[in-house]
């Protein structure tokens, strides 16, 4: 199988995470629940893999890297935390159904107010807009760092300088570029980021967490059992325990940590580099097929693959084609794995027209291949031609 749907999950991961998950399973005991060696050894990892995420997202408290199960129950902790009756956000129409429906739910239950910044026809955020939807009750910006649909960038600098002259809250959904992109939330101002673990990361499915690098308290999202302070009838107010009861996913944990030292050991931006090749080769691939619709900024693919600024994502139509059909064919006779429709991203498609056709997207891995894109170009091109 040729699998181009890394946005979703990357599907081959490293060797040394295999092996590290494997280890856990033989090896380690519940974190924080006894002194016995393989308790201990657990409690190590888990603090170790803390401080890998802190230092990899450029944040200065491990004790404020919180494990969730994935990047939606990480928004859902932090937005439900953080906002209440008569609160205000701003969001953008990139966003995914993670952080849209609980916003929906804060504003059907709270009664919170929503702005929405636009898109021009290539996807970009419309920059402008963001300071004209700051009012007095606004509290946060809430962002998604890549598209997971059109593969743009936000400019996360630029909105971490609105949000600290404005004094809010910046929250940052970094799912489509932990792991192929450089962020440090210092240098961009980033108070909340949330990342799931199973995508450029390389980690399990089950893995994701929140990185808090302000003295925000987040409200409990769930309370339960925390090895600490047993007698206490409420969840301890100390992070990471107050955002995590109950027993920890040692096993994908110790996969995640391992996913990071890979990148930390090829080279962020050489993983980078190589998927922007394997984007570039492709779109020059099928660019020139009669009636191909791309939903980006395409002038950047002009560029060398170093000096590309893009999520690792190539969105697509064909004229006659619904992207749904091209998927159908491409899984089924070519046996090459791609994402069609909404893509859980509904402001999206309203703004670029594509609710009934949906999209279709390629998503790359550090472990493609150049022959695996010909291979991709030359099916496209087949079944364009039947």
């Amino acid at each position: 199988m040729i699998y181009l749907d890394n946005a979703a999950t990357t599907f081959k991961k490293p060797i040394n995470v295999i092996e590290a998950i494997n280890h856990a399973l033989t090896s380690y005991g519940n974190s924080g629940r006894g002194a016995y060696r393989a308790a201990l050894d657990s409690g190590r990892m888990v603090y170790e893999t803390r401080e890998k995420i802190s230092k990899f997202f450029g944040s200065g408290d491990p004790s404020k890297v919180i494990f969730t199960s994935n990047a939606t129950e990480s928004l859902n902790i932090v937005l439900f935390g953080l906002f209440g009756s008569g609160d205000h956000v701003i969001s953008t129409v990139t966003e995914h159904n993670s952080v849209l429906r609980p916003l929906y739910k804060l504003e059907k239950t709270k009664h919170i107010g929503i702005d929405f910044i636009g898109i021009d026809e290539s996807g970009k955020l419309k920059y402008d807009e963001f300071e004209k939807h700051i009012k007095e009750n606004t509290k946060a910006i809430i962002v998604n760092h890549v598209s997971n649909v059109s593969g743009e960038i936000a400019d996360i600098e630029y909105i971490g300088k609105i949000a600290k002259k404005n004094n809010l809250y910046f929250i940052a959904d970094v799912s489509q570029s932990a792991g192929n992109i450089k962020i440090d939330m210092n240098k961009t101002g980033i108070d909340i980021l949330c990342f799931t673990g199973h995508k450029g990361l390389f980690g399990p499915g089950g893995t994701g967490g929140i990185v808090i690098n302000s003295d925000i308290l987040i409200d409990t999202f769930k309370v339960g059992g925390s090895g600490v302070q047993s007698f206490n009838k409420e969840q301890p107010d100390e992070y990471p325990t107050r955002l995590e009861a109950g027993t920890l996913n040692i096993m994908g944990i110790a996969g995640l940590g391992a996913g990071i030292d890979f990148i930390n050991e090829v080279g962020i931006t050489n993983i980078h580099k190589k998927e922007m090749h394997l984007l570039k080769r492709l779109y020059d691939g099928v660019k020139n097929i009669k009636g191909i619709k791309f939903y980006t900024d395409c002038s950047e693919f002009e560029k060398e693959p170093e000096f590309i600024r893009h999520g690792s994502i190539l969105p697509l139509n064909i004229d006659g084609i619904h992207s749904g059909d091209l998927a159908d064919y491409l899984g089924e006779d070519y046996d090459i794995a791609i994402r069609a429709g909404a893509h859980c991203a509904p402001l999206v498609h309203k703004a670029f027209g594509t609710v009934d056709e949906g999209i279709a997207r390629f998503s790359f891995s550090y472990f493609n291949t150049e022959e695996e894109i010909d291979a991709v170009i030359k099916a496209i091109k087949e079944i364009v031609e039947e």
